[in-house]
């Protein structure tokens, strides 16, 4: 069984900046990738960014590149991300996901492992 636990969300104004967490927990999750998600009110879950298990590969959604990066330590077995230059339509619930990573970066596949969400919410 695993479960992840987001942490870290809040408000913060345009330009600013926001790192959240994701704690995982079980064994599970050793060998996994993750993945971060963000779902705005009246719009669809999109995927944010994700990283391997051993974090040398990134990938990441257009429209937070160059923006947010993701980071993870598996001492610490945790997820990072951090939100730079964030904007009011950076406003969402962000959630943590743990899979494979062809299940995280391939849009349609069935993700089983979800933490329950922080919310970012950023002011104009």
């Amino acid at each position: 069984q695993v479960q992840l636990v987001e942490s870290g969300g809040g408000l913060a104004q345009a330009g600013g900046s926001m790192r959240l967490s994701c704690a995982a927990s079980g064994r599970i999750f050793r060998g996994y990738a993750m993945a971060w998600f963000r779902q705005a009110p009246g719009k669809e879950r999109e995927f944010v960014a994700a990283i391997s298990w051993s974090g040398g590969s990134t990938y990441y959604a257009d429209s937070v590149k160059g923006r947010f990066t993701v980071s993870r330590d598996n001492a610490k077995i945790t997820v990072y991300l951090q939100m730079n230059s964030l904007k009011p339509e950076d406003t969402a619930v962000y959630y943590c996901a743990a899979g494979s990573w062809a299940v995280l970066t391939t849009p349609g596949l069935r993700i089983n492992y979800w933490g329950q969400g922080t919310q970012v919410t950023v002011s104009s």
